[in-house]
């Protein structure tokens, strides 16, 4: 359990860090409606995979209010978001934004397949590795549109 509780530290303070550093100040609204857009998706889908028992945390925060993710899905997943928005190469080709996409959705599922194969802090019951970059990829997808509406942008 120890390794565990190193990697939840680090992944916050990791993601603190990457927020200060990598969110321009005249940006913090837009990071704000981002975060807080993301939290409310994970929060959905993290209920629903749990509750199906598709997946289980057995070493997470909060472990008496929530069989979910806390440390993922309100915290890391939301902070990734905000960085994968903000920087998003809008004025960039069609493949060139599928790429962008596809390479945070493989970079997250591989840490999500390290962290299932050699901790506790996630467990595949009915889950594969694909399921959660489809998950993520669809959830990438909804965040960034739901950006484009909030902030009334006129590019894709």
């Amino acid at each position: 359990m120890f390794k565990e509780i190193v990697i939840l530290v680090a992944a916050f303070i990791l993601m603190i860090i990457t927020l200060i550093v990598f969110v321009p100040k005249d940006k913090i609204r837009h990071a704000q409606v981002i975060f807080f857009f993301k939290q409310f998706i994970t929060w959905i889908f993290g209920l629903i995979t749990v509750e199906m028992r598709l997946i289980e945390y057995p070493v997470r925060l909060f472990s008496y209010a929530t069989r979910t993710s806390f440390s993922f899905e309100y915290l890391i997943y939301p902070s990734i978001c905000v960085i994968f928005n903000l920087h998003y190469p809008k004025d960039s080709s069609k493949k060139k934004q599928f790429l962008y996409f596809s390479y945070y959705c493989t970079g997250m599922t591989i840490f999500e397949a390290l962290c299932e194969t050699y901790t506790d802090l996630i467990e595949y019951i009915h889950w594969t590795w694909y399921c959660s970059w489809i998950t993520l990829y669809l959830t990438l997808y909804l965040s960034r549109k739901y950006y484009l509406w909030f902030f009334k942008s006129k590019t894709p």
